[in-house]
């Protein structure tokens, strides 16, 4: 194992820890999920979240299966052999969320590096069977790099999404060590081509803090992000899932967040939601203004 993995933790600030809620709602919400055979990153990734977004009746769900081809060195969602996807998965979705009484879907899946396609399809699929189940819904759909394919993305866009995102994650030069599958360049690709597809397609991206990036490296990458077309931000503290993920590297304070977020903005992002617990699809519905 590599040195820096055996490092100790730092311990966690009163900032992020939570009083875990286990109501009604989170039980329906976990229940429906697992009665369906349906997977949410939520529970996947270990999202610190997911009492809550459970108590509000919320998920984001997770298409194509529980287990990713890549093997990223921040992530919880298991890595290993895979089956082909489940044609019939849309389908079940769309009826979660109406069961849920959805009206904002947040779609994302494990990365998919054995398809084809890369899974653009089954994303596809899943946009028009939950709009085909629920009038008026608003879908986000936060998908892979598809390898740096730009016919897949143009299958998720044509399914009309009402956001398209893609987490750059971290800086440029932690990559290697924190996304050693991905590329940065690439990464920034697929949000410029999403934009060049779609220009009234509202583009998101978000990022980890706490890794061991600069105020300079910071302020370097969202330039990088607003350039290719974002306007939609998520800033939030990387937690280790694990002892065999990589480390935190610092906690960042809830004010710095805030700092964060009016420097975005100061930037041209239109909307920025930053601090500690933050996450990709939190509240995903008010980021985007609804």
């Amino acid at each position: 194992m590599p040195h820096e993995e055996k490092k100790s933790r730092i311990r966690k600030p009163d900032w992020l820890k939570l009083k875990l809620p286990a109501g009604s709602d989170y039980e329906l919400v976990r229940s429906l999920i697992s009665n369906s055979s349906l997977h949410t990153v939520c529970q996947e990734a270990r999202c610190p979240n997911q009492w809550e977004c459970f108590e509000r009746q919320t998920a984001t769900f997770l298409i194509m299966g529980p287990r990713c081809t890549r093997n990223c060195r921040f992530c919880a969602v298991e890595h290993g052999p895979l089956g082909p996807p489940d044609p019939e998965e849309p389908f079940r979705v769309a009826e979660a969320a109406q069961r849920l009484g959805l009206r904002y879907v947040v779609v994302t899946s494990v990365t998919r590096d054995d398809l084809p396609d890369g899974g653009a399809a089954i994303f596809a699929a899943t946009i028009r069977a939950i709009r085909k189940k629920i009038p008026d819904v608003q879908v986000e759909v936060l998908i892979p790099d598809f390898q740096g394919c730009p016919e897949p993305l143009l299958t998720v866009i044509e399914a009309r999404p009402d956001v398209l995102n893609h987490n750059m994650e971290t800086i440029e030069r932690l990559y290697p060590s924190v996304r050693p599958e991905a590329a940065y360049e690439r990464s920034l690709q697929l949000l410029r081509r999403a934009k060049g597809c779609d220009a009234s397609l509202p583009i998101k991206s978000g990022l980890m803090l706490g890794l061991g990036e600069s105020p300079e490296e910071m302020r370097q990458t969202l330039r990088d992000i607003l350039d290719a077309g974002c306007a939609l931000l998520t800033l939030g503290q990387y937690l280790q899932p694990s002892a065999d993920h990589i480390p935190v590297e610092r906690f960042v304070t809830p004010a710095e967040f805030d700092d964060w977020k009016e420097i975005a903005l100061a930037m041209g992002f239109s909307r920025v939601a930053s601090g500690p617990l933050v996450r990709s699809s939190y509240h995903a519905k008010d980021l985007l203004g609804g």
